[in-house]
């Protein structure tokens, strides 16, 4: 029998199904995947497809993974270390509950995830909020829950926060994201730290000379009353597999924070290092390992600060895709099956599922990389090279690019696409008025939904004719 998404000539074993998938997949002797003891035929009867599914156990495993790994690493060198959770990933109330009692903080990125932090029972006190252009709203609001750090994106934003926080009588607390030059991560639309793009304020001086934008946004913050200047900020860039950039990184923003001490006596408390820790997509490939990355950063923070002979900041990390990605799949219904023959000779078969773009924009967007299986009953068909589909009205609507598939799939065949739980929900979209699927939570033998599937009555609920 031959594995679906494998190369031809494997087999088949049954149990754990390993990397990509979350630690709770495993087939059992029928061929059928269940997670966390929950088949997905009795998800898909249940709860309909295509459907997120979200191993709880695995999240909070790799939440308590984080948190311990970067705690004892920090506390070796002589520092504490918040962990954030990176709500961009996927956040509903009950993972943003999940989070906190895993002993993370939240980190939110809009009005909106803000929102669903509290609702969740998350303290203002322990949750950021991000973006690059935050509106007065979302300001306010974050002003009103007690947020722990506002982290302003822009010289522009300074001025802002501090005007809406003295009209409120209050003193906002802020860190400034800066741009540090470093690159990392995959596709040019996920690296965040080189010069030309959105985010933050560049440590190099402009054409016209002078401080850098970083250094006049914290002097900025020092000057104004209304703020107080937790510490510096720095992202740069997802799915980042080489720890050697955020050591990179560290050097940058450890030598602006000296600098500021310099000039102005303030030595910030706090430093940030963001997030993009890379994850598995593809069987073979390897993550980051979060003991290794938490031991080599503290171990550059501390030799940094050494150098610099400045006392050691408490250190913040937001991992969010390394948390959820692998935690999830989705599960699709196969419709059209197409054998299609290639210009080289090659047949391709096309797998129609029953969602798409819709539900991952990312094989689209960056040309992400996807595994898919089989994982409804049991194949010792010869497999054909395959390319998962979707149904919308786009050539470019793929959800695997290539992938190996029995030779027999068919109609109504359940197939399951691993590590989506990172930015599948959080970026899905209505295309072509598809509804968006179920996010459903599964745990000892049992399911529930986190958040329900929509409806066409929902969609026709928000059309104002």
């Amino acid at each position: 029998m031959t594995a679906a998404g494998a190369e031809p000539g494997t087999r088949v074993t049954t149990g754990a199904l390993g990397v990509p998938w979350s630690a709770g997949a495993r087939r059992r002797d029928d061929g059928v995947v269940e997670v966390a003891e929950v088949g997905v035929d009795a998800l898909a009867a249940e709860h309909g497809t295509p459907a997120y599914v979200l191993d709880e156990t695995d999240f909070r495993a790799r939440a308590r993974g984080y948190r311990t790994a970067f705690a004892t690493a920090f506390a070796e060198v002589g520092t504490g270390v918040d962990v954030y959770y990176a709500g961009k990933a996927l956040l509903t109330v009950a993972v943003a509950r999940w989070a906190r009692e895993e002993g993370l903080r939240v980190d939110t990125a809009s009005g909106g995830e803000l929102a669903v932090a509290l609702r969740a029972g998350v303290p203002g006190a322990e949750i950021g909020l991000h973006g690059n252009n935050k509106s007065d709203d979302e300001i306010l609001a974050a002003l009103a829950a007690g947020v722990g750090r506002i982290i302003v994106d822009s010289l522009v934003e300074i001025d802002r926060v501090a005007a809406l926080a003295a009209s409120r009588g209050l003193v906002a607390p802020v860190m400034v994201r800066v741009t540090t030059g470093v690159h990392a991560g995959g596709h040019e639309y996920i690296s965040t730290a080189h010069e030309d793009q959105k985010f933050g304020l560049s440590v190099n001086p402009g054409p016209g000379g002078g401080d850098a934008p970083a250094m006049r946004g914290l002097l900025a913050v020092v000057e104004r009353p209304e703020l107080r200047l937790l510490g510096i900020h720095s992202h740069i860039g997802s799915q980042i597999l080489d720890p050697a950039g955020f050591e990179a990184a560290a050097r940058v923003v450890l030598r602006l924070r000296a600098e500021l001490a310099e000039r102005t006596g303030v030595l910030v408390d706090e430093v940030d290092l963001g997030g993009g820790y890379g994850i598995a997509y593809l069987p073979g490939e390897v993550p980051l390992d979060p003991d290794r990355i938490a031991k080599d950063v503290a171990s550059a923070v501390a030799a940094v600060c050494a150098e610099l002979g400045t006392p050691l900041p408490r250190l913040s990390v937001e991992p969010g895709r390394a948390i959820v990605g692998p935690a999830g799949l989705t599960l699709y219904t196969v419709g059209t099956v197409k054998p299609v023959a290639l210009d080289d000779g090659r047949v391709r078969t096309y797998v129609s599922v029953d969602g798409g773009m819709s539900d991952n924009i990312r094989p689209a967007l960056y040309e992400a990389q996807y595994h898919a299986e089989l994982v409804g009953r049991v194949s010792s068909a010869e497999p054909v090279l395959a390319r998962v589909v979707g149904k919308h009205c786009e050539s470019g609507d793929i959800v695997v690019h290539e992938t190996w598939l029995p030779g027999d799939v068919r109609a109504g065949d359940l197939l399951a696409v691993a590590a989506t739980g990172a930015y599948g929900r959080s970026m899905a979209s209505n295309y072509n008025l598809l509804t968006r699927p179920p996010v459903v939570a599964v745990a000892d033998g049992a399911s529930r939904v986190l958040v329900r599937r929509e409806t066409v009555d929902d969609l026709l609920a928000l059309d104002q004719g």
